[in-house]
């Protein structure tokens, strides 16, 4: 049964709010430390992780990562000349570009992905079923936040 829709300004909605911005800053400045440990910025990193998805149309990469098409252009210019990423005609119309992670471009985001400490030992001392339900409770707020306009 669902739950009533609580007031977004109630103060523990707010305290969530506040330790959730935490959470962010945190592993912010973890992922950027990784990244920049691997010679990468933090949006070529980004990149990289999209793209664990498969091909992706540079259009998506940059409406997913809420910046300019043509930042993007820069990017993957630059993961390109590392051979971290190719791009390639979209099979169904080959105007359209896709961009995708050569091997080592998968490798790299892997490696970084797994030196990521952030959370990891808070997040084992939870018991299995507790892990479940934050994570089922950060995909109700995810799915929240995307159908928002």
């Amino acid at each position: 049964m669902p739950q009533p829709a609580q007031d977004p300004q109630d103060p523990l909605t707010l305290e969530v709010v506040d330790l959730m911005a935490n959470l962010v800053s945190l592993f912010h400045k973890e992922y950027e430390e990784a990244a920049a440990a691997r010679s990468l910025t933090g949006a070529q990193a980004k990149v990289l992780a999209l793209l664990r998805h498969g091909p992706m149309p540079m259009r998506r990469i940059a409406q997913t990562l809420a910046c300019e098409p043509s930042n993007i252009t820069g990017i993957v210019d630059r993961l390109e000349a590392r051979g971290l990423v190719e791009r390639q005609a979209a099979p169904d119309d080959r105007r359209v570009k896709l961009v995708a992670a050569t091997a080592a471009g998968s490798a790299a985001s892997a490696e970084l992905r797994e030196s990521l400490h952030f959370a990891r030992a808070p997040l084992a001392a939870l018991a299995p079923d507790q892990r479940g339900q934050l994570r089922d409770l950060l995909q109700r707020i995810v799915d929240g936040a995307e159908r928002t306009p």
